[in-house]
């Protein structure tokens, strides 16, 4: 069973970075993918980055392509989201997310999707 755990969230100014972390503590040898959602006050959340199994295959929402980067570290049950170049609008609680395939995530298919508890991101002007 996936147990996702995120941190690294926090306060960045307007044109500053933060790393994210989500951690798997669950006992799974099934391979799965990870992605991230983020939801900012008064909003819908929403997809931001996935990943599959072995990190080769990348997905990004075009607010977000070209200043975060989703990486994965399978010996450690971990994946990342380095966020560059951080704007206002960035400002949310940012979701791990785990599910069989990164395509169901990116797509919105979230039925069977593991979630963590959330981390705050908040970008200053």
């Amino acid at each position: 069973q996936v147990r996702l755990e995120e941190s690294g969230g926090g306060l960045a100014q307007t044109g500053g970075s933060l790393t994210l972390s989500c951690a798997d503590s669950g006992r799974t040898s099934t391979p799965y993918a990870m992605g991230w959602f983020r939801q900012a006050l008064g909003k819908e959340r929403e997809f931001v980055s996935a990943t599959d199994w072995t990190g080769t295959n990348t997905y990004y929402a075009d607010s977000v392509k070209g200043r975060f980067t989703i990486s994965r570290d399978n010996a450690k049950n971990t994946v990342y989201l380095q966020m560059n170049s951080l704007q206002p609008e960035d400002t949310a609680v940012y979701y791990c997310a785990a599910d069989s395939t990164p395509l169901l995530l990116l797509r919105g298919w979230l039925s069977g999707t593991t979630w963590g508890q959330g981390t705050q991101v908040t970008v200053s002007s």
